[in-house]
Parts: structure tokens; C-alpha cells; sequence
């Protein structure tokens, strides 16, 4: 597995920026906040969120489920850490990780079409989406009414919200209404026409196929309406734990916050870290989730602790645990995610690999 040196001068940009507050903060005062942290607390949200990851693999695998999908739960734990990794090393709004993920799945099982696996992931991002659009609104709605909130911000968060929403509207009317597909699968055809130089025929006969692919699945899933609210309960309960997880950070350090106002930062930090900027939005998230609290009333230097230890734990866990596994399925598979667009290339990659 290699990473590109974008990808890795930004997350070296990410870490500067990080010891940057930590010495702005006073290396001193982080230090005194974690000789006073609780441990078993911090053990506590270590737990809550290992406990995340089975609840994102258990969503999924009811979403396979529904697609036909039969992998076992084991199986797909590891790559959904994959894709949490991937994601955190892209800057790429917290979506770097789902081509991988459902390429991972095309490869466990080749009985599935590459579509199929891919219309599995995007439906799993959806429904995660859909309790975070509701969460998101309510919190811009509050913070525009009760606090004194920077102008600036709450209208990019806003935008964020309204683009998030237009992306999801658009992938669920392109699947019911196939016009729409079909214009979709024309824009993308122009597109490749006007930049693809050589012969396109062949590939523009593999974005059919995989349109056709996607919208057939996602419309399967869409018409299991149990599997749908099973999987929509899962992404509340997962925004829950996630919420949860950052409380008991802040307990361990004994501050007074309200579980609401931990809520409402996390909700902004996510709107903000999925701007591609940096890879998992470090550094940007790290700040605002340190002003924010700090405006609270949290004392800066348990602010500037709890979030750096918040972020270990949330960001560096996921990706080091995954970026552990990832040798498992191949030294290369970020290369050959890059350029293996089409079920066609990865079936080849795969005939390669299994004859070395």
C-alpha cells in the first residue's frame, strides 16, 4: 500500500498544525489536564467506540442483505475499518473510503458484480447521511437562535447541508427515475469524450453497464422498506454513540458541559471536517471543536486535552487499525482503486494477482 506524498505532506500538515494549539494552549496545562484524567472513562469511550465500528458493520451487512449480498459479519468488519482509514487519509469529505470498501466486497465474493457491491456502499452512506442532515439542521437552527454565532460559518454550514441534501436528492431520483439515469449517463459520457482521447466505446459501453447495475440494486434496496428503517435506526443509534463517545471524553476530564452543547460541536466539527481540505478535517476540526468549547465555558487547556485525546481516539485508532489490516487484501489496492473504474479492469487486477 502506498500512499501518494499529497497525501501525506497534508496529514503532516494536519499533525503541525495540532502541536501548534497544543503549544499555543500551553504544553504545561495539557499535561496537568491528563494527570487528572479519569482512565477508566477514557476506556470507557474506547469502548463506545469499538462498539461504533460493529454497529457500522452491522448496518451494512443488513443492507447486503437486502442487495443479496451474502458476506459474513466477520468478513466485513475489517474492510469497513479499511474504509474508515481510507477516509481519514483522503481529503476527500469523509467519501475516500467507499470505492475501496466496495471493491473489497467485489473481491471477497465474485459472484457479485462490482455495481452491485458499490450501490450497497452508496445506500449505506445514505442512510448515514440522512440522521446527520437531521442533526445538522436542527443544530444550525439552534445555534442561529440562541447563540451569538459567527455569520461566516453558519453560512457555509448551511451550503454544506443544502449541497449534502442535493447530492442525496439526485442519487435517489436518478434511481427512480430512469430519464434522469439516462441523463446522468450522458453527461458523464460527454465528459469522457471530451477528455479521453482515445477510443471511448468500450468505455462508454462500462458506464452504462454500471449505471444500469447501480440503479437496479439501489432500487432493490429502496423497495425493502424493513430494511430500510432497520438500517435508518442504526445510523441514529451510530450518531448517538458517536456523540456519547465525546461526552464521556469531557467527563474524564471532569468538565461540567452539557450533553446538548457536545452534541451541537460535533455536529458542526463533522459539517466542517467534510470540506476537503485536509485529510478527516484535522486540524480544521481541531480548532473549531476547541473554540467552541472553550465559548462554552470549558476551560481552554481541558478543552484543547479532551479533544486532542477525542481525536486519538475517533480519528488515529480507526485509521491505524485499518491501515494495519490493509496489507491483508493486498499491497496495492488504494493503486488499483485509482485507476480500476470499470468491473472489467478489476476482474483482470484480480485474474493477475491470483496467477502470481
Amino acid at each position: 500500500m502506498t500512499m501518494d506524498k499529497k497525501t501525506i505532506a497534508l496529514l503532516g500538515i494536519s499533525v503541525l498544525i495540532l502541536v501548534g494549539i497544543l503549544y499555543f494552549v500551553g504544553i504545561d496545562k495539557v499535561i496537568e489536564a491528563l494527570k487528572m484524567a479519569n482512565l477508566h472513562l477514557i476506556a470507557l469511550a474506547i469502548g463506545v467506540q469499538i462498539f461504533t465500528y460493529f454497529l457500522y458493520t452491522l448496518r451494512w451487512k443488513v443492507l447486503n442483505n437486502v442487495a443479496g449480498i451474502d458476506v459474513g459479519f466477520k468478513k466485513l468488519l475489517p474492510m469497513v475499518l479499511v474504509g474508515l482509514a481510507v477516509n481519514n487519509i483522503t481529503p476527500s469529505g469523509r467519501g475516500g473510503g467507499e470505492p475501496v470498501r466496495a471493491y473489497l466486497l467485489y473481491r471477497e465474493n465474485e459472484e457479485y458484480t462490482f455495481d452491485e457491491t458499490f450501490a450497497a456502499v452508496v445506500a449505506d452512506r445514505a442512510l448515514d447521511t440522512f440522521p446527520f442532515v437531521v442533526l445538522a439542521a436542527v443544530t444550525i437552527a439552534s445555534m442561529a437562535l440562541f447563540f451569538d454565532f459567527d455569520t461566516g460559518l453558519l453560512i457555509v454550514m448551511v451550503l454544506s447541508v443544502i449541497v449534502i441534501l442535493a447530492l442525496l436528492f439526485a442519487l435517489i431520483y436518478m434511481c427512480i427515475n430512469l430519464d434522469f439515469g439516462k441523463r446522468v449517463e450522458g453527461w458523464i459520457i460527454g465528459l469522457v469524450r471530451r477528455f479521453y482521447k482515445k477510443d471511448t466505446e468500450s468505455l462508454e459501453n462500462t458506464i452504462h453497464d454500471s449505471i444500469v447495475g447501480f440503479q437496479h440494486t439501489m432500487r432493490v434496496l429502496m423497495s425493502d422498506k424493513k430494511g430500510l428503517a432497520y438500517g435508518l435506526i442504526l445510523s441514529f443509534l451510530i450518531w448517538i454513540f458517536e456523540i456519547l463517545r465525546v461526552y464521556i471524553v469531557f467527563l474524564a476530564f471532569g468538565a461540567k458541559v452539557n450533553p446538548i452543547v457536545v452534541g451541537e460541536v460535533f455536529i458542526v466539527a463533522c459539517l466542517v471536517g467534510m470540506i476537503p481540505l485536509l485529510p478527516g478535517g484535522l486540524g480544521s476540526i481541531d480548532i473549531l471543536m476547541i473554540a467552541l468549547y472553550s465559548a462554552a465555558g470549558v476551560p481552554r487547556s481541558i478543552s484543547a486535552t479532551a479533544t486532542f485525546i477525542e481525536r486519538l481516539i475517533s480519528f488515529w485508532m480507526a485509521t491505524l487499525i485499518g491501515m494495519a489490516i490493509l496489507p491483508y487484501y493486498g499491497s496495492s489496492v488504494l493503486d488499483k482503486i485509482s485507476f480500476s473504474g470499470s468491473p472489467e479492469e478489476i476482474d483482470e487486477v484480480n485474474k493477475i494477482e491470483s496467477n502470481e
